[in-house]
């Protein structure tokens, strides 16, 4: 056991930004969701660590726009299945058994990360996704996932 103080930091809010025309986060948003509707991306599953493809993969596509493909999932059988079970109930001891302030640091690394470098990509997904408009896409992906991921800690 540690004998460190740790404090975690005041929780406020993630806050909302406007997206107004010209701003710098619409124009970084509008730039981040035009490289991403070009590319087809794969999406394979992973156990482990490991990228698994399969012979079964789906088209995936906007729900605005059925017609144009954004990505190829590959599904797995019962055996990609009870692996990742398998794999998940190994690693479930080791996550149990870090130091809480270890496992808060990774949180609000994460929502770091989100508000920050990987706002806009975020943000982009779930535009092309779930066809959501940057406003809802800005709450709904960024804001309500950052101050989950901060106010859970």
């Amino acid at each position: 056991m540690t004998k460190a103080i740790f404090s975690v930091p005041k929780i406020t809010c993630e806050v909302v930004k406007s997206y107004r025309p010209e701003s710098p986060e619409r124009l970084e948003a509008k730039a981040e969701y035009e490289k991403m509707i070009k590319k087809v991306i794969n999406l394979p599953m992973i156990i482990n660590g490991k990228k698994i493809t399969s012979s079964k993969k789906v088209a995936i596509s906007p729900p605005h726009n059925h017609k144009h493909i954004v990505a190829y999932c590959h599904y797995g059988s019962k055996k990609e299945v009870k692996k990742a079970i398998s794999v998940c109930m190994d690693k479930k001891e080791a996550w149990k058994n870090t130091p809480w302030e270890q496992r808060c640091a990774i949180f609000l690394k994460a929502a770091d990360l989100l508000a920050g470098p990987y706002r806009q990509k975020m943000n982009a997904a779930t535009m092309i996704n779930q066809s959501k408009n940057i406003f809802q896409a800005e709450i709904d992906a960024s804001c309500e996932l950052i101050d989950f991921l901060k106010f859970n800690v």
